[in-house]
């Protein structure tokens, strides 16, 4: 069976899905998917806290589903822009679990993993999937993934 490690950009996820389709990200159908193609042994998401109930319930229930949950403090700067961004903490830790499993499956349409993917697969042998909208996730991510698939309305809520 293979070992699988899930790796959720949450912000990426739930903004791409809301703006393509206005619609929020099924964890849960996505999970029984994974899980029938073999043995998740890692899963992680990756949010930004701002402490609200709405977000602390969906936080409580990927925990439910089996995700553990990293979180980020959200930073609002004076000049109105926020900053919350996981890009290298999730780099570190595909990195670091990818020499103990077969597939890494990463959750996110951001180009700049395009690279840590190529990386992964070159130095560990690992398959990577992506799982992304399709209009809102770059190409070189695409081209970089052994597998893509597309989001579409059958992982949505």
């Amino acid at each position: 069976m293979k070992k699988i490690a899930i790796f959720a950009d949450v912000q990426n996820i739930y903004y791409t899905t809301r703006d393509a389709y206005g619609r929020q990200f099924n964890y849960r159908k996505l999970w029984q998917q994974i899980s029938s193609e073999g043995e998740i042994v890692s899963a992680t998401a990756y949010a930004i806290h701002r402490g609200d109930d709405k977000q602390l319930k969906f936080q409580d229930a990927l925990k439910h589903i089996g995700f553990t949950v990293k979180l980020k403090p959200y930073i609002q700067r004076s000049d109105g822009s926020a900053k919350g961004d996981w890009d290298v903490g999730i780099a570190i830790d595909v990195m670091d679990v990818s020499k103990d499993v077969d597939t890494v499956v990463l959750l996110s349409g951001d180009g700049d993993f395009d690279l840590l993917l190529e990386k992964v697969k070159n130095d560990y042998g690992v398959s990577a999937e992506v799982y992304g909208v399709p209009a809102l996730t770059a190409n070189s991510l695409i081209n970089a993934a052994n597998i893509y698939h597309p989001i579409e309305e059958d992982l949505l809520l």
